[in-house]
């Protein structure tokens, strides 16, 4: 077997990312910690600590855990609390549940959580998390699919998963999740997912596209406008959905989203009813307009987030 580490030098820190392989519940606490610390949401809990020791791939089970570690003033990793910034956890599953383990091509990994503390979000660390994940997957577990989902208002996400690693939208999940709340997810705002399936196999092929090209061609589905609002903390500029327009026909078409949808999130968390609703109204209309270009045989193809009249903006790209 390949080695089970990797060191990252960016941005003058260096980071370790190490597929864990403890034997010790007690070494599996810090999982649980770091994950509370990012997203805030004590419900949404990993398994205690003994079960996943036993659940560890390396040890009784098939999940895989990996520990992302920065380095101290002297040059090394500490392996505790404090030095672990980062993490990646998922388990051994199965696409279709009536063939089940039985056939080697059924198999597949979810990727539950990936995720980086806030201070350490700028320096690319969830694509490297990844890639270090498909390592792993090929050459310990011998897995060539992987699948996970994430909101489809989030860019960080889709420009990880769609643009750069090409993952396949399977489908669109309508608030697939209920109760959760934490840093990033309100009870208010659906929460809506994509599902979306990874080969491991396929060489990333990123499509030539002239996305201004597009838009100046009036194919984007949402227009939108910047307005100013009081936020939860300051006055914030954010855009809102002026129309919709399912009626466009094309070979290609865009579909845009918040730049910043976590802070879009936050900062409209306030009582004002008509700024509350700005993300809720994103919800429902980018859920219409996906599931309708689904039902109508679009497919994503693209992710790309550009500089247009001096506003940063997200769009997917779809085609039929």
């Amino acid at each position: 077997m390949k080695e089970l580490n990797v060191v990252h030098k960016i941005q003058g820190k260096a980071f370790l990312l190490q597929v864990e392989t403890a034997h010790e519940a007690a070494d599996y606490l810090k999982y649980e910690e770091i994950r509370n610390e990012i997203w805030e949401e004590p419900l949404d809990s990993l398994a205690g600590n003994r079960n996943m020791a036993a659940e560890n791939y390396f040890n009784e089970g098939s999940s895989l855990f990996i520990a992302v570690y920065v380095e101290d003033e002297r040059g090394v990793f500490p392996k505790d609390r404090d030095h672990l910034i980062g993490f990646s956890y998922g388990f051994v599953g199965v696409k279709d549940k009536e063939i089940g383990f039985r056939d080697l091509e059924n198999i597949v990994f979810y990727s539950q959580y990936t995720g980086v503390k806030e201070k350490y979000q700028s320096f690319g660390l969830g694509i490297l998390i990844k890639e270090f994940q498909k390592k792993i997957l090929i050459e310990a577990f011998g897995i060539f699919t992987v699948t996970c989902t994430f909101d489809p208002l989030t860019g960080i996400n889709a420009y990880r998963n769609i643009h750069h690693f090409r993952m396949d939208v399977v489908k669109y999940l309508d608030n697939c999740y209920t109760d959760f709340t934490g840093k990033l997810n309100r009870l208010d705002v659906p929460l809506d997912r994509f599902f979306v399936s990874w080969d491991l196999k396929k060489e990333p092929q990123k499509p030539h596209l002239d996305i201004d090209g597009l838009l100046s061609s009036g194919l984007s589905v949402i227009q939108t406008e910047i307005q100013e609002f009081g936020g939860k903390t300051d006055r914030i500029e954010l855009e809102v959905i002026t129309s919709v327009d399912l009626s466009l026909d094309n070979e290609l078409l865009l579909v845009e989203i918040p730049f910043d949808f976590y802070t879009m999130l936050q900062e409209t968390d306030v009582p004002d009813k008509r700024i509350r609703e700005i993300p809720v109204v994103w919800r429902s209309k980018t859920r219409e307009v996906f599931q309708e270009l689904f039902r109508r045989g679009y497919s994503i193809i693209d992710f790309r987030p550009i500089q247009k009249g001096g506003q940063k903006k997200d769009f997917y790209v779809l085609s039929k």
